[in-house]
C-alpha cells in the first residue's frame, strides 16, 4: 500500500515551495494566487535504516524502500466549498487522500504577498477548514435526501442507522465542528468510511516559518500548537526555504547543515514519521538475494492481509507465513543462524505482522 497525503492551504503560504523540496521536483512557486492549477504529484521515499542494515546481510541486487506519495493542491479561498477560486475541483483531490497536510504561514515578509493581506495562522485554518467542512455538508445533506424516505417508509435497519448517523454529522458540521472531531459507535465507524469525508481524515499541520527563525520561539506557531489540541491535529514546525535548500545536498553535506542549523532531522523526515503514527502504519520487510524491499502496512493487519499489499494472489492462497523478527537477524547476523537458533516461526492466519518482521509468504492457488 502506498500512502498519499494531500498539500493544502491558501495561496503563498509556501505549498509549492516546500512540495519542490520533499520531491526534488521543479514546478511553478510563483508569488501570486493560483500558481498551482493542476495537482502536481511527488513520491518519496520513506528513510528506513534498517534496509541498509538489510541490504548489507543479504547483498541484494536492489533494495526498494516503501513509498510516499504527496500531491500539491492549489490554494484554497473562501468559498472555495462553493466554488470559488479553484473550488470543488481540488476539494475532490484531496478526497482521495490518506492525510491533509495543511501548510500554514507563520513567518512575516513584505516582499510575499499573502491573500489575506497579513499574517494569521488562525485564521488562515479556519479558512481552510470551514471550506472542507463545507464540503462534507454537501456530502451529508446529498446522502441524507436520498436515504430519509427509504429509511421511514420500509424502516430497514441499516437505512435508518445510516440516517442517524448522517442527522448527527450534519448538526456538528453546520456548527463547524469536523467529522474527526466527533465520537462514534464500531457500527457508525463502519459507515462512515463510505462518505469519505474529508474532515475524517487526520491532519497535520505544517507550520511554514523562515530561517532566522529555527530554534527560536515564534508567536505563531505557539498559536497553532494551541489550537491543533482541540482539532485532534499534530503540528510540525518546518521551513520551507531551508527543506529547499537540503534537497539539493548529498547525504553527508545534509547532516552537517542539519547540525549546524541545530535541527536533528529535517522536515520531510519529521512528516513522514507523524503520518506513520497518526494513521497507525509500520513496515514489513521482504529478503532475498534478489532484493529487499519494505511494505508499508497497517498495525494489527494479519498475515493474509500483508501477503496480499503484495499480490492478490498471495492473500487467496495463503498457507503460511515465515517470519523472522528484524531485532533477530541483526543479534544472529543471518538467516541461516536464525534459523537454526531456532528463531524463525511459522505463522497462519491469524498472526498480527509485526514492524520489522521479515516474511516468507507461502501460497497455493
Amino acid at each position: 500500500m502506498s500512502l498519499t497525503a494531500g498539500i493544502v492551504g491558501l495561496p503563498n503560504v509556501g505549498k509549492s515551495t516546500l512540495f519542490n523540496a520533499i520531491t526534488k521536483k521543479r514546478i511553478l512557486a510563483a508569488n501570486y494566487p493560483f500558481a498551482t492549477i493542476d495537482p502536481n504529484m511527488g513520491i518519496v521515499t520513506v528513510p528506513d535504516q534498517r534496509l541498509l542494515v538489510l541490504e548489507s546481510i543479504y547483498m541484494p541486487k536492489e533494495t526498494i524502500s516503501a513509498t510516499y506519495e504527496f500531491i500539491d493542491i492549489a490554494g484554497l479561498v473562501k468559498g472555495a466549498a462553493s466554488g470559488e477560486g479553484l473550488g470543488n475541483k481540488f476539494l475532490s483531490y484531496i478526497r482521495e487522500v490518506d492525510a491533509i497536510c495543511e501548510v500554514v504561514r507563520c513567518f512575516e515578509d513584505e516582499s510575499i504577498i499573502h491573500v489575506e493581506n497579513n499574517v494569521d495562522p488562525i485564521r488562515d485554518i479556519e479558512i481552510v477548514d470551514l471550506e472542507l467542512i463545507l464540503s462534507d455538508l454537501e456530502i451529508v445533506e446529498n446522502r441524507i435526501s436520498k436515504i430519509e424516505k427509504k429509511a421511514q417508509t420500509t424502516k430497514d435497519k441499516e437505512a435508518l442507522l445510516e440516517l442517524e448517523l448522517l442527522k448527527k454529522l450534519f448538526a456538528a458540521l453546520s456548527q463547524n465542528k469536523a467529522a474527526r472531531n466527533i465520537m462514534y459507535t464500531e457500527e457508525e465507524v463502519k459507515i462512515i468510511k463510505s462518505f469519505n469525508l474529508l474532515t475524517m481524515k487526520p491532519i497535520i499541520y505544517l507550520a511554514n516559518i523562515a530561517e532566522a527563525q529555527i530554534g527560536k520561539e515564534n508567536k505563531y506557531v505557539d498559536q497553532v500548537r494551541k489550537y491543533a489540541i482541540n482539532q485532534k491535529a499534530e503540528v510540525i514546525t518546518i521551513c520551507a526555504k531551508v527543506e529547499s535548500e537540503l534537497s539539493e545536498l548529498n547525504d553527508e553535506d545534509k547532516e552537517l547543515f542539519l547540525q549546524e542549523l541545530g535541527i536533528k532531522e529535517s522536515g520531510l523526515e519529521q512528516l513522514i514519521k507523524t503520518t506513520y503514527s497518526l494513521l497507525g502504519l509500520a513496515t514489513f520487510f521482504t529478503c532475498g538475494d534478489k532484493e529487499v524491499k519494505a511494505w508499508t502496512f497497517k498495525k494489527e493487519m494479519l498475515a493474509p492481509e500483508c501477503a496480499g499489499i503484495i499480490h492478490t494472489d498471495f492473500e487467496r492462497g495463503f498457507i503460511r507465513a515465515e517470519v523472522i523478527s528484524y531485532n533477530d537477524l541483526v543479534a544472529y547476523g543471518s538467516e541461516k543462524e536464525v534459523r537454526e537458533q531456532g528463531k524463525m516461526r511459522l505463522e497462519g492466519k491469524s498472526y498480527q505482522v509485526q514492524d520489522g518482521d521479515i516474511c516468507h509468504f507461502r501460497f497455493n492457488v
